[in-house]
């Protein structure tokens, strides 16, 4: 099964504060969220990571890494560069793309860490997976809300944990009316 996941932002302390994550400090977060995320994911799933794993963390990229279970497949976002670098990162995940085009359950899916306007097969029914906002609203937010086949895979808007396709669905839709509620 495809799982997807973004803005994970692991051992980044500001993020608490930006994303007003429910966790005390860091430690309690990333602990929370390597919890989350085993409890979710199997051995056998496909984990997507819309970009953002870690940053700014006193740990290593492969110390998470190889706590979470999962095929994991990183897209490469803004805050990825310590991910990229290290040298033991790539035994932990199945591939590092800046984009990803995957078929789920026949479903045409564009997975990119950046939130686009135009997509491949867009016109033809495809959907696009993205990132990079967290639960911000401003412009692109307000872009994105219109566009019926875009998912945000933010962990804050998605319970900080790996969510199937039809979980992010449903959490956008609960987000977008929270938003507008």
């Amino acid at each position: 099964m495809y799982l997807y996941t973004g803005d994970l932002h692991l051992g980044h302390a500001n993020c608490i504060n930006f994303d007003h994550r429910p966790f005390a400090d860091v430690d309690e977060m990333d602990s929370a969220m390597i919890k989350l995320w085993n409890s979710r994911v199997s051995a056998d799933d496909d984990v997507i990571i819309a970009g953002d794993f870690c940053f700014r963390s006193g740990k290593s990229p492969d110390w998470y890494l190889r706590q979470l279970k999962g095929h994991k497949h990183l897209v490469i976002g803004n805050h990825d560069k310590v991910t990229i670098d290290c040298k033991g990162a790539a035994k932990y995940l199945e591939s590092m793309e800046k984009m990803m085009h995957i078929d789920d359950n026949g479903r045409q899916i564009t997975i990119c860490h950046f939130p686009i306007a135009e997509w491949n097969k867009a016109k033809h029914g495809s959907w696009h997976i993205y990132g990079h906002i967290h639960a911000n609203r401003g412009a692109a937010y307000r872009y994105m809300r219109w566009q019926e086949r875009a998912l945000n895979a933010a962990a804050c808007i998605n319970n900080y944990t790996p969510a199937s396709f039809n979980e992010l669905v449903r959490n956008n839709a609960a987000f977008k009316e929270k938003v507008q509620g």
